[in-house]
């Protein structure tokens, strides 16, 4: 739990740095409409290699959704058992422990839509002026959202070779969208970088939280936690 705590302080200590650092070093007016960025060298140099790729911003996309579709699936699984077991505490601990985890990161999203940090790299479609690009809160969505429905297959899914296949194919979709997101154009480098700092900063307090509590009990396969009435009970 310590090297989690420790590794949680280190990449958000990172990010809070470069978030000041974008304010100070390197800061030119090269965004559309003479925006400002920090770094401004190194994300010039990158977007001009990258440009601008729709399709690949598309796929970007489309794993958000897929994302928002498996916050949806764990959220839908701690509605029946709450509906089951008639009381919040009988829902499973790593089912809550995501349902606050999703809320803390679909607020960091709004939030930094809210709170500009710098300014995209091109003017989307439809829109008449840059909008809101640090950090890359869609790398963080997909990232945080992967990751834990990894950590959560971990305990709900006893076959093993399914579990490893739920953390590959969640390791591929963060990839692709990490490295889809910023070949696409629509962020500077920087903006990725720091979705992706963020994101391990939240990453490692969730799975500080999930393994404190592992040697309370090993909590039930899902389709069976979610129909089961009769409430979680600890295995010593």
């Amino acid at each position: 739990m310590g090297k989690r705590i420790a590794s949680a302080l280190v990449s958000g200590g990172l990010f809070a740095a470069l978030i000041v650092l974008l304010g100070k070093y390197d800061v030119a007016q090269v965004g559309p409409g003479g925006t400002s960025i920090g770094f401004s060298n190194i994300n010039m140099t990158v977007h001009e290699l990258t440009g601008v790729n729709w399709t690949w911003y598309e796929i970007t996309d489309y794993l958000g959704y897929l994302a928002l579709c498996v916050c949806a699936l764990f959220g839908l699984a701690g509605l029946i058992q709450l509906v089951k077991r008639r009381s919040l505490l009988k829902v499973d601990r790593t089912i809550l422990g995501l349902g606050v985890f999703y809320i803390v990161v679909i607020g960091l999203y709004v939030l930094f839509e809210k709170v500009i940090i710098n300014y995209r790299p091109v003017i989307m479609p439809g829109e008449t002026a840059p909008e809101a690009s640090f950090p890359s809160s869609h790398t963080m969505l997909i990232i945080c959202v992967m990751a834990s429905a990894a950590m959560a297959a971990r305990r709900y899914v006893r076959n093993k070779g399914l579990r490893s296949l739920i953390s590959v194919v969640c390791t591929i979709i963060i990839l692709v969208t990490v490295l889809g997101r910023l070949y696409c154009g629509v962020h500077w480098l920087t903006d990725i970088i720091g979705g992706v700092l963020l994101s391990i900063c939240l990453i490692s307090l969730f799975s500080a939280f999930l393994y404190a509590g592992k040697s309370r009990a090993s909590e039930k396969p899902l389709a069976s936690a979610s129909l089961d009435t009769r409430g979680y009970k600890p295995k010593h």
